[in-house]
């Protein structure tokens, strides 16, 4: 369980990071975007599900999660200074 709970966070800091350098805006900063890309690897494996698309693998993992932290930081950039 704690072992799970660690590679997921490791996951999604990675794809958050990954995701800052595909997107284009102000940004939020390496530590944040990587904070986002937690949020995004949930976002990315609901996503994925929606679609039928089941990550098998630690770099199909990464790949949900980046799309899904990308996703999650364009939100951000388009819609965050209104809420």
């Amino acid at each position: 369980m704690l072992f799970s709970l660690i590679w997921f966070l490791i996951i999604g800091m990675i794809a958050g990071w990954l995701a800052g350098q595909f997107t284009t805006g102000r940004g939020f900063g390496a530590v944040n975007n990587m904070i986002v890309g937690v949020l995004g690897a949930i976002v990315g494996g609901f996503l994925f599900d929606l679609v039928g698309f089941d990550a098998h693998g630690p770099i199909a993992t990464v790949i949900t999660a980046t799309v899904g932290a990308i996703v999650v930081l364009y939100l951000l950039n388009r819609y965050g200074r209104r809420i």
